[in-house]
């Protein structure tokens, strides 16, 4: 099993750090490290990290594919592909409608519709620049009839890396089985539990791989795990109230409601929006029992952590990170990733 590290989302203070930062994390043992779309460009610190880092691979956890079109998803997948020497990994998400329309500006129709199409689109773009192959990609949603020679970048810049992985974060059914139809791997969402990916996300992943006539074999299943852990009880504490909030965050968002659905809790996603919509974000934090906390964090002393992470996602997953809201210790982690590296 893979476990990577981050770069962003309070992992590294700024984009000033971030060549430092990897240098560390690389040092630290980490396999990758991933970049998120929240407060700052995703892409912008995986530049530097690549430059500054030698085997760690890089990755975004996500970029948001429809903040973007493929043609642009297709340049920097390219340049960062180039750069690390192969070690970039394009990790996309839909975001939410509210998201795209409001925060980017941009259309929202059919997500995974549009996603197989843009995600296609990308790939046939690739195959121009690697292939010559004529670029006449035609759908619903996106056209790409146009490309050049002025505009083609030098197929030498991949080497023998080829274009990058292309990662696709799901939790809806359709979403998942898009991922595995024409993905190469899939990051699950934090809000995931174990009997989520067992009874949903796994079997419509094999759906859209049975669609595009391939196996598992060769497809990746990666993602955070919230973790709630600490060396006291001040800290424990303090980690169980951040993490509270944040799988409160996400329940209240209808997207995601299947997943409470699946356990019987469905009814908490309408209680908790209507909180969200009032900003009563430390209040949404308390709705979440022990019960709800324990199913979707592992919650355990440093020395525990990795036996439960391996018990629950052992057999299925092969790489992950640890998801811990306000817990910032770099040893304490380091210690739990070589005690999965050594189970």
């Amino acid at each position: 099993m893979k476990v990577d590290g981050g770069l962003g989302m309070g992992f590294s203070p700024n984009i000033a750090e971030i060549a430092r930062e990897a240098k560390s994390q690389e040092e630290r043992g980490y396999d990758g490290i991933w970049t998120a779309e929240t407060s700052h460009d995703p892409f912008l610190p995986l530049a530097i990290a690549a430059e500054h880092t030698e085997k760690l691979e890089i990755g975004t956890a996500i970029a948001v594919a429809f903040a973007r079109n493929p043609m642009v998803l297709a340049n920097i997948g390219w340049d960062l592909q180039a750069l690390s020497n192969g070690r970039f990994n394009l990790g996309l998400g839909s975001q939410i409608k509210p998201h795209i329309t409001k925060r980017f500006s941009m259309e929202w129709s059919k997500p995974a519709a549009r996603m197989r199409e843009m995600i296609s689109a990308m790939h046939a773009i690739w195959d121009s620049w690697l292939n010559g192959t004529k670029l006449d990609f035609r759908g619903d949603f996106y056209t790409h009839t146009l490309m050049t020679p002025f505009f083609a970048p030098n197929k030498a810049d991949l080497g023998d890396f080829g274009p990058p992985k292309v990662y696709l974060a799901a939790v809806g059914e359709l979403m998942t089985q898009v991922a595995g139809e024409v993905c190469d791997g899939i990051i699950c969402h934090g809000f995931t539990t174990e009997k989520y990916l067992r009874e949903v996300t796994i079997p419509n992943i094999e759906k859209g791989r049975k669609k595009a006539g391939k196996s598992l074999d060769d497809f990746s299943i990666s993602g955070p795990f919230f973790v709630v852990t600490g060396q006291n009880e001040e800290q424990m504490q303090n980690a169980e109230t951040a993490t509270r909030q944040q799988i409160a965050f996400y329940a209240s968002t209808p997207a995601y409601r299947g997943v409470l659905d699946l356990h019987g809790w469905g009814g908490l996603q309408e209680e908790l929006n209507q909180l969200s919509k009032q900003g009563e974000w430390v209040k949404m934090g308390t709705l979440i029992n022990d019960e709800i906390l324990n199913t979707f964090a592992v919650v355990a002393e440093p020395d525990k952590v990795a036996p439960e992470l391996e018990r629950r996602y052992g057999d299925v997953i092969d790489r992950l990170s640890f998801y811990a809201p306000g817990q910032a210790n770099p040893e304490q982690w380091r210690e739990v990733m070589e005690a999965l590296k050594n189970i």
